[in-house]
């Protein structure tokens, strides 16, 4: 699977050649991916017997997953095919406040209703990724600590969107998501990166090695809560004082600005105001983004990353916010970590979310565990 993912079309002579496996052995593997619907095969070139030889190639039409990427004001909802394609999407508004038992049927209605709009059935649905602003348990499926949803710590979350399905569910934090997203873009081949995610809260995703670091309790990355020198001191809604966060987060900037008389309700607002030219909302992204980059300089310098990308709503301002961060990641780190390190925007922009989540689920449809869960007994690949 992963061979043909990799190469493209192969025959089963190459793959016996790339793998050392003998012909019945690849013959038999064959089979049971041709009987999942991952892989479809085609006539190809002409064998050394004369005999057309078959070109096995991944089957991106053999089924959908549902994916939904939850932020503090607004959940994305999308459906795409295996090969994470957006066949239909969108985005809607709804009071997380109230906790996920509450707000998240009429959520998973409209999801669930996206697979028939784009003329598939829920039959099709191979599985169901899930981004959360918080960190997560992988095990459990909910999350351990969120200062956006706190309400909805501890809930897991598998059997809200999964109901009556018998597919796989898997939930991670929203940035590393965003990093996971970069798998499918010109990026993929970076091993060291880190991911930032400026939106209501701002926090990183870190890969290392070319795997991506949760820590041992699932907290890596919270840089939003790194205390940073404010005077006078500045509560975050986490109830610590003088966070990053409570200075430069995207829900800081917008109460800022409500003070100064602007019309804004959250970060998007406030991008677009300042977009529109209003000098002190600029200004306040600009500044958010040398707060930004105060803290990011120690993960530079610790981590040596490669390649730095950033999204969420605030990075919709890139120019300004950028310009903020550059310019003191490059004063306060170290020259040697600074020497070739690139600054990049998403690739993906606003469907970072989506496409990660998509990503996510479609990575482990396609793995050896799941291949193999599924050759013993088809469709149990839950998660629970």
């Amino acid at each position: 699977m992963q061979l043909v993912l990799a190469e493209g079309a192969l025959s089963r002579t190459d793959i016996g050649r790339m793998t050392g496996l003998s012909r019945t052995a690849v013959t038999a593997r064959v089979g049971q991916l041709l009987a999942q619907g991952l892989l479809v095969e085609e006539s190809g070139a002409e064998s050394t017997g004369g005999r057309p030889a078959g070109r096995l190639r991944f089957n991106a039409a053999g089924g959908i997953v549902l994916v939904a990427s939850v932020g503090r004001s607004r959940i994305q909802l999308a459906v795409a095919d295996l090969g994470c394609s957006v066949l239909a999407e969108c985005s809607i508004e709804v009071d997380q406040g109230i906790g996920p038992q509450r707000c998240l049927p009429p959520v998973v209605d409209q999801l669930y209703r996206m697979v028939t709009d784009c003329g598939r059935d829920l039959a099709d649905v191979r599985g169901i990724g899930v981004s959360v602003p918080g960190c997560v348990d992988p095990d459990s499926g909910a999350m351990v600590s969120s200062t956006a949803l706190p309400s909805w710590d501890g809930i897991p979350l598998r059997e809200l969107f999964r109901r009556e399905l018998d597919v796989p569910v898997l939930v991670e934090k929203d940035v590393n998501v965003m990093a996971i997203a970069e798998r499918r873009s010109p990026l993929r081949g970076v091993p060291d990166m880190i991911m930032v995610k400026a939106s209501t809260g701002i926090s990183i995703g870190i890969v290392l090695g070319g795997v991506l670091q949760r820590g041992a309790l699932f907290a890596a990355g919270e840089l939003g809560h790194v205390p940073i020198g404010v005077e006078p001191p500045v509560l975050c809604r986490c109830g610590q004082t003088n966070c990053l966060e409570a200075v430069a987060g995207g829900w800081a900037i917008a109460k800022a600005l409500q003070g100064l008389g602007r019309d804004v309700k959250h970060v998007r607002d406030a991008v677009a105001v300042a977009l529109k030219g209003d000098p002190e909302a600029l200004g306040m992204i600009r500044d958010a983004g040398r707060r930004v980059g105060e803290v990011l300089a120690a993960a530079v310098t610790l981590l040596n990353p490669e390649v730095v990308v950033i999204g969420g709503d605030l990075a919709s301002a890139y120019e300004p916010f950028v310009a903020g961060l550059r310019e003191t990641v490059y004063q306060r780190s170290t020259a040697l970590a600074t020497r070739q390190l690139r600054i990049v925007a998403s690739t993906f922009a606003e469907r970072q979310g989506l496409i990660g989540c998509a990503t996510l689920i479609n990575d482990w449809i396609t793995s050896a565990s799941a291949i193999d869960s599924a050759t013993t007994a088809p469709r149990s690949l839950n998660l629970a």
